[in-house]
Order: C-alpha cells, then sequence, then structure tokens
C-alpha cells in the first residue's frame, strides 16, 4: 500500500498555507516527494473561490479588516467560504494519477472520509443531492473545494469541529442560502485533535494510503 505523509500544522495563516501548498504541489509535479495531508487551523478569513462573487459576502472588505476577518482570493473551485478557529482543515497533496484520474471521484471519496469520520463521532451524515460538501440534516457542516494541477491536487475540505458559526454570517457560504452547523452543536464534544486523528485515518482508507509513521507531528 501506498504511503501518506500526515502533517499537522497548527494554526497557520492562510497565505502561508497557501505558499507551503503550492510548493509541494510542485515538488510533487516532480517526484521529489510523495503524497502528502496537510491539516490545520487558519486564523478568521474568508476566502473566495474561481467561482466566486462579491454579492456573496455580507460585509465589505473593510469591515471585515475591522472585525479581524482577513480576506484572500485563491485558486480552488467552489465560491465564498469562511475558515476560522474550530475548524479542521485539510490539504491533501496527491497525485491522482496514482489513484484515479477522476476529478467527480476524487471530490465524492472527499465527502465519504468526513461521513465516515462524523459516523464515528455519532453524527449521522450525509450528501445533499446536487450540492457540493457534507450535511446534517440539510446543515452544511464541511465544505469542499480543491484545485488540480496535472492530477496534483491541492486546497481541499474544511470540517466544523467548533467554530463560532456566527462569522458564517458575514457570507453566503459556498453561495448557497443554507444554514450551517458543527459536531458540537450537532452533540459531539470531541477535540479538534481527536477528530484529526479520525480524518488522518479515515483518509488513508478511503484513498487506500497508509498514514507515515510519524503522522500529526508538527512542522515548525
Amino acid at each position: 500500500m501506498r504511503k501518506v505523509e500526515i502533517r499537522d500544522l497548527g494554526r497557520l495563516g492562510y497565505a502561508e498555507a497557501y505558499a507551503l501548498q503550492k510548493q509541494l504541489v510542485g515538488e510533487r509535479q516532480r517526484g521529489e516527494i510523495g503524497d502528502r495531508l496537510l491539516l490545520l487551523e487558519h486564523p478568521r478569513v474568508i476566502t473566495m473561490g474561481r467561482n466566486g462573487s462579491e454579492q456573496n459576502l455580507r460585509a465589505s472588505r473593510e469591515e471585515l479588516e475591522r472585525l479581524g476577518i482577513e480576506f484572500h482570493e485563491t485558486d480552488r473551485g467552489g465560491d465564498v467560504t469562511y475558515h476560522g478557529p474550530g475548524q479542521l482543515i485539510a490539504y491533501p497533496i496527491l497525485d491522482l494519477r496514482e489513484w484515479k484520474c477522476d476529478v467527480r471521484a476524487y471530490v465524492n471519496a472527499l465527502e465519504q472520509a468526513v461521513i465516515e469520520v462524523l459516523g464515528e463521532f455519532g453524527i449521522k451524515a450525509g450528501r445533499e443531492p446536487g450540492m457540493r460538501g457534507v450535511w446534517v440534516n440539510g446543515a452544511k457542516i464541511a465544505a469542499i473545494g480543491v484545485h488540480i494541477s496535472r492530477w496534483i491536487t491541492s486546497h481541499g475540505l474544511a470540517l466544523n469541529v467548533n467554530p463560532e458559526l456566527e462569522y458564517f454570517r458575514y457570507i453566503v457560504p459556498c453561495g448557497l442560502k443554507k444554514p450551517v452547523t458543527s459536531m458540537r452543536r450537532e452533540g459531539s464534544q470531541a477535540s479538534l485533535s481527536e477528530v484529526s486523528e479520525t480524518l488522518a485515518r479515515r483518509f488513508g482508507a478511503v484513498f487506500e494510503r497508509e498514514p507515515a509513521a510519524a503522522e500529526l507531528e508538527k512542522v515548525e
């Protein structure tokens, strides 16, 4: 079984994480490294994907700055989303040529990994027809937004473990007028580290990858 190296980056700014992803994508394209899975939190930030619309921002850039919320445009798919403390971010750097050269199958697999993680914590989650992400009773608990370059993946998923959900009021999440929820709101007391460990394991199973022995060792 192929390996995937898991790296827990702790809390890392969006710009720094984006630069690291670009570096790792280049290294993976050149065959200098194997597959990676980055696990982290972001400070409060709103990001807009390639298909994003300013209409889905409910606050001006100036107001966001005053509130301590960064704003970044990015090259992932999808629209507008919020990241912040208490939300688990997973950025896989995978060569899909060594798995499946199928974008839809890749996104489905990310969703499946999250659904299985939530199931382990007693939360019944699933998909909503025609919409991406993972849902619990019609409320979004995880967002998916990916970028693929020469079959190397970046960006990924954001799972609401215990974020301050009131910050989502500054956006129309992913351009959808749907409620958001979190594991805490759904009754789970799981910590971010517990969810991280479970996601690393479920990700490995779904993608048929063995997490590297040094999994979740923090990178300074």
